[in-house]
């Protein structure tokens, strides 16, 4: 079976590729002086700095890892050329909910740079799933655990 193409927009594909290149170059380089000074303190059997030093190296040779798997399958949407008559990956879509009577604005992205926080919500996300290959002036059901949200679909732009 063939893995996920991981959906990217060129900002989510430069972000990805410049933490890549700071824990490869910068992060490495830190960690590895941690282990050698805590080294140089004697008996790594009760050495806490020793042991913090090595889970920090382990936990970025992990993210490095997760890292370079998204950008082996990642696939750029080219922004430029997104159709803003429906809503895809790349859109920023003006929504207005219903219930709550309040305006909201996303943008829809590939699940790997998805950060709710910063109005980015996944393609996979259940808005964001709804959400796709609405137009605007469509009404769209959003069933979430915490019951169902109506949205209408106000204005679709390219995210820039």
């Amino acid at each position: 079976m063939e893995p996920k193409k991981n959906l990217l927009t060129y900002e989510g594909l430069k972000a990805l590729e410049d933490e890549l290149h700071d824990l490869k170059v910068v992060k490495r380089k830190e960690v590895a002086g941690k282990i050698k000074e805590a080294r140089e303190q004697g008996d790594l059997s009760e050495n806490a700095e020793y042991d913090a030093a090595k889970d920090e190296q382990r936990d970025i040779e992990a993210r490095i890892e997760e890292i370079e798997k998204i950008l082996k399958y990642a696939e750029v949407v080219v922004e430029d050329e997104v159709d803003v008559d429906k809503i895809n990956v790349g859109c920023t879509v003006s929504v207005f909910d219903l219930e709550y009577e309040e305006e909201m604005e996303f943008r829809i992205v590939g699940s790997s740079e998805a950060n709710s926080l910063k109005g980015k919500i996944s393609n996979e996300s259940p808005v964001g799933k709804a959400l796709m290959g609405k137009g605007v002036g469509d009404l769209v059901n959003v069933e979430t655990q915490a019951g169902v949200f109506q949205y209408k679909v106000l204005k679709i732009e390219r995210s820039m």
